[in-house]
């Protein structure tokens, strides 16, 4: 399968053990990169559905310069919307807490932007999942908080953890761009080069 992506040297420029997960379950060879202190800023007056796809085309610009003729680099940036307000990471736990209990009870979008480069070659795209979590009391997020890794995380929750267990009523979309990488969509996007 994919074939074709052998003649690049692919490049996942992603510091995510999900992504690197992920990209590892579509069976194609690839190393990680990180150049690191990327501005990851946005125009105030963009669209929140537009940023993902924005911020991973900025990443994708970082690199351009600095690969081959024979080098892929991959992506992405995936953010967590409820309504028009955006959740990155949170900076410590108090932000997490905030935010889980913002999201509790309601349903927010996950959505992910994903940018393929190659030297002669772009395209970006994303990919969005809707997610319902149930009405969550102070002890479930504190014990959530308390046990799991949040901060590194769009929301502060992981799909794939504990909290998925017991906070998603349902999900419209993508389980894996939830997780941060749309591998179903990357992997039609990756027959085309």
């Amino acid at each position: 399968m994919l074939e074709n992506l052998n003649k690049y040297h692919i490049l996942l420029a992603s510091k995510s053990p999900r992504r690197r997960e992920l990209l590892s379950n579509l069976r194609v060879p690839f190393n990680c990169i990180s150049l690191g202190g990327i501005d990851e800023t946005y125009p105030e007056d963009m669209p929140a559905n537009e940023v993902p796809q924005f911020l991973a085309n900025k990443k994708a610009d970082a690199y351009i310069s600095n690969i081959n003729t024979n080098e892929m680099v991959i992506t992405a940036d995936t953010l967590v919307i409820k309504g028009d307000k955006i959740y990155g990471k949170p900076k410590n736990q108090e932000e997490a807490l905030s935010m889980l209990g913002e999201l509790s009870g309601e349903v927010h979008k996950v959505i992910s932007g994903v940018c393929i480069l190659t030297k002669d070659r772009r395209t970006s795209f994303t990919s969005e999942t809707e997610v319902k979590f149930a009405n969550l009391n102070d002890e479930d997020i504190r014990y959530y908080i308390e046990n799991y890794l949040p901060l590194d995380k769009a929301g502060a929750y992981g799909i794939q953890e504990w909290i998925g267990c017991v906070a998603v009523e349902w999900i419209k979309g993508s389980f894996y761009n939830v997780m941060g990488l749309p591998v179903h969509r990357l992997y039609q996007e990756l027959k085309l080069f």
